[in-house]
């Protein structure tokens, strides 16, 4: 098995490639497949997923690229400009992932969300294509500290001032 413990500095050369959906390119420990067919072991940091293009460093020193898979998209475009901005708020009040392009928008097909974004004036076409939304402005993941929990005991890096983030 190919163990992955760690993310590569150079992303410019890689000897396997990891094709994923967002769901799993979310997950910090997970078990997986190369395209080659190898066993492939992620074992790295919560909050922070990987990314189309990103190349991983394997413990035996190969390293990985991740490419994101094509997934079942809602595609989404409005009129003007404001009422992109009014289909984007009310997808992000209900905690969407989204990928913002120049003049549209792009989430996991839901039936619900796309009635909702018609009903609100948006054109929205199914396409099938790699999937990569915005990682939020808090650095990662969606984070709730409903019990105090030790590992969401930090300031959120937006609010970590001098900290470059």
């Amino acid at each position: 098995m190919l163990v992955i413990t760690r993310r590569a500095d150079d992303p410019s050369h890689w000897d396997a490639e990891l094709v994923m959906t967002f769901e799993l390119r979310s997950k910090s420990r997970l078990r997986t497949t190369a395209s080659s067919g190898e066993d492939v072991g992620l074992f790295l940091e919560a909050g922070q997923p990987l990314r189309h293009g990103e190349v991983l460093q394997a413990e035996d020193g190969r390293r990985v690229r991740v490419a994101a898979a094509p997934e079942a998209l809602l595609h989404v475009s409005c009129a003007n400009p404001r009422e992109l901005c009014r289909a984007a708020y009310h997808l992000g009040n209900r905690h969407v992932h989204l990928e913002v392009g120049e003049g549209w928008l792009r989430l996991l097909d839901d039936e619900v969300l796309a009635q909702m974004l018609l009903q609100l004036g948006a054109q929205v076409e199914r396409l099938s294509a790699p999937f990569n939304p915005e990682h939020g402005a808090y650095g990662g993941g969606h984070h709730h500290s409903h019990g105090k929990e030790a590992a969401f005991q930090y300031a959120p890096k937006l609010h970590q001032y001098g900290s470059g983030a």
